[in-house]
């Protein structure tokens, strides 16, 4: 996107739009997406599937994570090698993040977006997994990008960018042997757990914070 040009001018007008949810639910929610460590973000998945995964990770719902983390870090590091583009925070430096930022993170490209490569990629795994949810789990996943918008560190079309590489991803992924040895696994695996009554007790709150748009 060429700087100063109508459309990167409407990416900055939308970005600063999502300003509006500082310190709101949304803000918040945008806050515990920023962890993908995978076994922390299965977390991210617990309210549509009626669980709460991270207490006792399936083992191979985490190799599939952990597999589609390392290669939707390498798609998007690659990505971002090509040109840089200024992360939102860096263009203005009193913009607040949803999260800490140090120098080095202010500094990092912002195109495209890698955690929403990864949500986009883990969304639909998830939804492989547990076809029942498969929308609202799709919905989660693209969830994660939208939070790099509200935390300033990703511009609207950052995660667009991302978003689309993850669903590239995830079409190469799933044909492989492992993915698919680890999918007929994990489908037993959250099969069990969501028969054990445990619940995210943040589900509540998500569910407000979902609904909350700059408009």
């Amino acid at each position: 996107m060429t700087a100063g040009s109508s459309e990167a001018e409407a990416d900055q007008s939308e970005s600063l739009s999502w300003m509006a949810l500082e310190d709101s639910d949304r803000w918040r929610l945008a806050q515990i997406h920023a962890e993908v460590r995978p076994h922390l973000a299965l977390q991210h998945f617990d309210c549509p599937l009626n669980t709460r995964l991270a207490d006792d990770p399936p083992p191979a719902v985490g190799r599939l994570l952990a597999r589609s983390l390392r290669d939707a870090s390498v798609a998007s590091n690659a990505a971002k090698a090509v040109g840089f583009r200024a992360r939102p925070v860096a263009d203005d430096p009193e913009r607040r993040a949803c999260i800490r930022v140090d120098d080095d993170l202010r500094s990092t490209a912002s195109h495209p977006s890698g955690h929403a490569t990864v949500g986009a990629l883990w969304g639909r795994i998830m939804a492989e997994v547990a076809p029942d949810q498969a929308g609202a789990l799709i919905r989660i996943g693209d969830e994660i990008g939208v939070s790099r918008v509200v935390c300033a560190l990703h511009y609207p079309s950052d995660v667009a960018a991302g978003q689309r590489l993850g669903v590239a991803l995830f079409e190469a992924v799933r044909m492989t042997p492992d993915y698919q040895a680890d999918l007929a696994a994990a489908r037993v695996e959250l099969a069990q757990a969501r028969t054990l009554g445990r619940l995210n007790p943040g589900c509540a709150a998500e569910r407000v914070a979902l609904g909350q748009t700059p408009s």
